[in-house]
């Protein structure tokens, strides 16, 4: 009796310490610096990418999708691990492009001008896109960079969503955190999903943000977190990154040939509550409102 419960005992240990192994290990991270010469630049890409997922996509198992993620200003493009490891264990390749350099004007408002001034920087921002993509494209093949998933917080959520405007072809979904500058792209082929902050100093040009009704027409789907603007990254609160990342993998499970690769009860987060903020456009779904966490799975 008093060996069972001994091994028992070894049993659970065993099983705890596996698992916290495996989330540590699950997903690499990588720092690769690009040089655009063509413009004199250097483009620096964070990359994230599940383990089990990449050794199988090397194998030839399987194709990897790719997600790029655009920072927002003065924040750096290694600061979104909240959204980038969500990504990578739902089985993505995981890009984080760093759109600033210290030798850049900084971003300014130009009242009256195309998005506020901000053309040139959006601009920028593209380009930097698909010269990362060509880039990384020779040296990771197995994923597919023919479908993007965009995502961006703030400034890099506009160049996600002018991206998608000037590159419609190669977009299956855009996620925004806070873009003020660039409207939605209402009559768009793929999803739109968008968290929204409740900022006074941060308030979206008119017409950015669709109203309900054209929201509920068009499939687009925005949350408001209650959240303050500058929270939407690994900087702030851990309240505010969970109710993020639980509805980010929700969005993500609604399409079936995204299903997230297996791994062995792997948790992201516990589920937060919605419940201070619980407004969810277009159909007030409240199962996104509730943001459920990862599913446990098994192991490949």
């Amino acid at each position: 009796m008093k060996r069972g419960l001994i091994i028992a005992v070894a049993a659970v240990a065993f099983v705890a310490a596996a698992y916290f192994s495996f989330s540590k290990w699950a997903v690499r991270h990588e720092t690769v610096e690009l040089y655009d010469a063509s413009r004199s630049r250097v483009v620096a890409v964070d990359v994230a990418v599940r383990r089990d997922s990449e050794m199988r996509a090397m194998a030839g198992m399987k194709t990897l999708p790719v997600a790029i993620v655009n920072h927002g200003n003065t924040v750096k493009n290694t600061e979104y691990s909240f959204l980038a490891n969500v990504l990578a264990l739902r089985g993505y390749l995981v890009l984080s492009i760093q759109h600033d350099l210290e030798t850049d004007a900084p971003l300014v408002t130009k009242v009256g001008e195309l998005y506020v001034g901000r053309l040139p920087v959006y601009e920028r921002g593209v380009a930097n896109i698909m010269f990362a993509v060509g880039e990384m494209k020779k040296r990771m093949a197995y994923a597919d960079y023919s479908k993007l998933m965009m995502v961006g917080h703030s400034n890099g959520g506009d160049i996600s969503m002018f991206f998608a405007k000037e590159h419609p072809e190669m977009i299956k979904r855009v996620v925004t955190l806070d873009n003020l500058r660039v409207p939605f792209l209402t009559e768009a082929k793929f999803k739109i999903l968008s968290f929204r902050s409740k900022d006074p100093n941060f308030v979206p040009d008119p017409g950015v943000v669709p109203d309900d009704e054209e929201c509920a027409k068009t499939g687009i789907e925005v949350i408001k977190t209650g959240a303050q603007h500058t929270d939407m990254s690994d900087r702030g609160p851990e309240v505010v990154k969970e109710k993020i990342q639980n509805a980010l993998d929700q969005f993500l499970n609604e399409d079936s040939d995204l299903r997230p690769a297996q791994t062995d009860k792997l948790t992201i987060s516990k589920a937060p509550d919605f419940k201070k903020a619980p407004d969810v456009r277009p159909h007030d779904n409240a199962q996104r409102a509730a943001a459920l966490s990862l599913p446990e799975m098994a192991m490949p």
